[in-house]
């Protein structure tokens, strides 16, 4: 296990290397970052003085070798748009956008895995109709359409919600829910595709010959092998909620990550750009590296 161990943090490490230069380089082919980030009508001058201070004046090569060793020591920079450390801003959003996330991702887990079992243990049947159809609506309906409909319905028409905001769990509510909702119905369709494989395996009917119940075979036997390939797709989900809920903080007014980047993009802050992107980045390798070290632990036949 430390091998593995070493071996994906090693992997990490090289990812996270290549995510900050391909965003740093990408950012500054876009054109002058002196030109984009000065307002219009700046003298040259002004934009002399502003490529020195920031040190576009030096050599790309040297920037990026500066940039990095300052990510390494904790210093993302400052942000041009709101005069603070990078760092201080993210922090700062971080907590609303793992509210959200958490919420969205453990609602739509627990519905989606009842409707993925219940879906299993009886295939083709009606109450299997019901549950696929409530799955496929989830997938259907677009995320920012959904957040629409409950604004209209639950704050405008019925006036039992608030619109926006942060801080109240009816606050909450509707982002989580509108945010969740194509999440649960791709963990529902995934379960039940899983688990109805899982239940065609001979240790499944040595369980049914022994006489035990349906339900007490499936959470016993045959959920924990079924869960695999849930679990690596909700640690893919909940990373990309991590990195920031874009459409939905924006229809709800939520201050998260995924506003602040919309954000620090009209802005063209290029600093607060460069440490989101790697922020999420980052996300994602710590969550892949964790569904890894959970394989262990619902399938100890991976180790080998």
């Amino acid at each position: 296990m430390m091998t593995i161990l070493i071996n994906r943090l090693g992997q990490s490490v090289f990812v996270l290397f290549g995510v900050s230069l391909l965003i740093f380089f990408s950012l500054h082919m876009t054109g002058d970052p002196a030109a984009l980030m000065m307002p219009p009508g700046s003298s040259q001058r002004e934009m002399a003085d502003f490529r020195h201070s920031m040190g576009f004046d030096r050599p790309l090569l040297w920037q990026y070798f500066h940039y990095l060793t300052g990510v390494l020591h904790g210093d993302f920079g400052e942000s041009l748009r709101y005069s603070q450390p990078v760092l201080s801003l993210i922090t700062e959003r971080l907590p609303a956008t793992a509210l959200l996330a958490v919420s969205a991702l453990a609602w739509s887990s627990l519905l989606g895995l009842l409707l993925g079992i219940v879906s299993a243990l009886r295939p083709h049947s009606l109450l299997d109709l019901v549950c696929r159809l409530v799955a496929f609506s989830g997938q259907a309906i677009p995320v920012f359409w959904l957040g629409l409909l409950f604004i209209l319905l639950f704050s405008l028409h019925l006036q039992w919600l608030p619109s926006g905001g942060y801080g109240t769990f009816s606050a909450l509510v509707m982002p989580a829910v509108s945010l969740g909702a194509f999440y649960m119905s791709a963990v529902a369709r995934l379960a039940r595709a899983s688990l109805l494989d899982v239940l065609q395996q001979d240790y499944i009917r040595t369980a049914r010959a022994k006489g035990l119940s349906a339900w007490r075979i499936v959470i016993r036997h045959g959920l924990r092998n079924a869960l695999i390939p849930v679990v690596t797709v909700q640690g893919i989900y909940f990373a990309s909620l991590l990195g920031g809920a874009l459409v939905t903080e924006i229809i709800f007014a939520w201050p998260g990550i995924g506003r602040l980047a919309i954000q620090a993009i009209q802005n063209r802050d290029f600093p607060l750009v460069q440490a989101v992107v790697l922020l999420a980045a980052a996300v994602f390798v710590v969550i892949n590296l964790l569904i890894d070290l959970l394989y262990l632990v619902l399938n100890p036949r991976i180790r080998l």
